[in-house]
């Protein structure tokens, strides 16, 4: 018998992020500072039977039924298939968000092992801009990969997009285009203060209110019902296909949010903008039993806060990047 992961304002957490890995093979500004990242050693990241182990936690005591791997990069971890077969073998929808440099090898082993979903964050689909914002001269993989996780059956692919102003949000109609033209759902996130060099400031937010406009005039919107995902619908009235607007900053969707996340060392974190984490590794390696795993989760969702504040005085902005997070 599941019980409902409930926190103090009554939201139900059915979601599960993990993140298998600090490390990744590109060196985006707002993940990851250029020069100076210090890896995690190899022993302190969860191991796969520990990561599966909170998984089964999470899907037999509270009804988890959704499961999202993570990185840093989560294809630089060695033997992935592996994992995805373990997890693949709970009953929860299983996903993926990865740069796509290296899918066209890896999508068929990952579906056949059970995937089903991708996500390929991908900020600009102009060759020097990409090559600018990750360091690597990598757009043509990542663009294979995309079309490779689609021949292999994963759908739908998702591709996001972080916009920020005076870097990439002149191709907002250059990504609605593309997500028509190969069938993708493109997904356009609001810039969030989780970068790693600490620039982020208020003018760089490319808004909710300026993606819908703008594709709009081009190609008329119609919004769709929304559950508990973060993204805002919306299907072109043409048939065209769908996109999402990702607006943490601006239309905050903390009310309805059911996440929580797991990072690679093994800290269970109630939101992505938590400053408190809570030590599930110590536990897993203590020898504590699933009851004392299970508490642990429960109080630390019972604990979580109303909303992150962005935009308000008192909001405090987390120690950690987003690579350091997972997505």
């Amino acid at each position: 018998m599941t019980v409902p992961l409930v926190d103090g304002f009554g939201r139900v957490h059915r979601d599960l992020r993990i993140s298998i890995t600090d490390r990744c093979n590109f060196r985006c500004s707002y993940c990851m500072p250029e020069e100076g990242m210090t890896w995690l050693p190899r022993t302190e990241l969860l191991s796969f039977e520990e990561i599966f182990r909170v998984a089964s936690v999470m899907v037999d005591r509270f009804g988890v039924d959704s499961i999202r791997l993570t990185g840093g990069e989560p294809t630089v971890r060695a033997h992935l298939p592996t994992l995805v077969g373990m997890i693949a073998d709970l009953p929860v929808d299983l996903a993926l968000t990865t740069n796509g440099a290296t899918l066209r090898a890896l999508a068929p082993d990952l579906a056949a092992a059970g995937l089903r979903r991708i996500n390929v964050s991908c900020d600009s689909l102009r060759r020097d801009r990409f090559e600018q914002i990750t360091k690597r001269d990598l757009l043509d993989k990542v663009l294979d990969g995309i079309d490779a996780a689609l021949e292999a059956g994963l759908a739908p692919v998702k591709v996001n997009a972080v916009l920020m102003r005076g870097v990439n949000d002149d191709e907002i109609l250059d990504f609605a285009r593309y997500g028509r033209e190969r069938g993708v759902v493109v997904r356009f996130i609001e810039y969030m203060p989780l970068d790693a060099q600490g620039a982020w400031d208020n003018e760089s937010v490319v808004t909710f209110d300026e993606i819908h406009r703008r594709i709009d005039a081009e190609f008329p919107l119609e919004e769709v019902p929304n559950g508990s995902a973060p993204a805002e619908r919306f299907r072109y009235r043409d048939g065209g296909g769908e996109i999402g607007i990702v607006a943490s900053v601006t239309r905050s969707f903390c009310d309805r949010c059911d996440r929580v996340r797991l990072t690679a060392e093994g800290a269970f974190r109630n939101c992505l903008f938590a400053v408190d984490e809570f030590d599930l590794r110590g536990l897993l390696r203590s020898g504590a039993d699933d009851d004392a795993l299970a508490d642990l989760i429960a109080r630390a969702v019972g604990a979580k806060w109303a909303g992150h504040a962005i935009n308000q005085v008192h909001f405090i902005r987390p120690t950690r990047s987003m690579s350091q997070i997972g997505g």
